[in-house]
């Protein structure tokens, strides 16, 4: 098992494996449009023995009450259903992580499953008093700083690209 940096050649195997693994086009479009617009700050692979993407990981850029903060949102991540439960998910939010704070990125967000992120460190934006545009996800929405100070005097409305708001 491989985790690079994605490469153009990656992109029908990204398309691929994001629907099978969301069971639709939602986030295979998703990540198009962002990478069409420049608008992927990170995108990781995971690959098998073969080459083949079997897992993957993206970052944008994302606002807070309307100012450039140096966050990202992660979206999405998915991980073909064979190599499921063998931390790979892990291995890919981990890796993500330690380049984006490598380039300097303060914080990342996360609309996902609280347990799962969490468990990775992640906090419920909301003891921050961070909130997305998405109404009742106040649970599931999460934050990791990255820079120490990334949450001081930081409140107000996470935005994520326009992109988002298409699926």
């Amino acid at each position: 098992m491989l985790i690079r940096v994605e490469i153009p050649i990656d992109a029908p195997g990204i398309d691929a494996l994001l629907r099978r693994a969301f069971d639709g086009d939602a986030e295979a479009q998703l990540v198009h449009s962002l990478r069409e617009d420049g608008l992927l700050t990170l995108g990781l692979v995971a690959t098998d023995d073969e080459g083949q993407v079997v897992g993957y990981i993206a970052f944008s850029p994302v606002d807070i009450a309307g100012e450039d903060r140096q966050w990202v949102g992660l979206a999405p991540l998915a991980v073909d259903a064979p190599f499921r439960g063998q931390g790979l998910g892990k291995q890919l939010v981990y890796e993500g992580l330690d380049s984006l704070n490598e380039f300097g990125y303060a914080a990342v967000v996360v609309l996902g499953e609280p347990g799962f992120y969490s468990h990775l460190g992640f906090k419920k934006a909301a003891q921050f008093d961070l909130y997305c545009r998405w109404p009742e996800t106040e649970n599931a929405f999460l934050v990791y700083p990255l820079a120490e100070e990334a949450l001081a005097g930081i409140s107000g409305r996470v935005d994520y690209h326009e992109h988002f708001n298409h699926f």
